[in-house]
């Protein structure tokens, strides 16, 4: 069980200044989740795997790669300035 003192400790870590109703409104509910956590350690967890997640979540992505774009000219002519076969860009320094 969590009393007051705990309470005002863990509001003083946390800097947070706790009215007296406050700290006994956050002891009250702060001691329900405790209750509730005792409940679940009832629970046989033996055959369950441990998990990060709730839900098993995998990205799905395409394998990168490298093939020659066969129209090189047509992205080319989007570029606003070029030099041959290279895009031209202002100097940076």
């Amino acid at each position: 069980m969590i009393d007051r003192e705990e309470v005002r400790k863990v509001a003083n870590l946390a800097r947070l200044e706790l009215t007296p109703e406050e700290e006994e409104q956050f002891t009250g509910q702060l001691n329900g989740i405790l209750d509730y956590f005792e409940q679940l350690s009832e629970l046989d967890t033996s055959k369950v795997q441990p998990t990060t997640r709730a839900i098993d979540v995998s990205n799905v992505m395409r394998s990168d790669d490298l093939q020659p774009f066969p129209k090189r000219e047509s992205i080319l002519e989007g570029a606003p300035d070029r030099d041959g076969e290279f895009f031209k860009v202002p100097k940076i320094m």
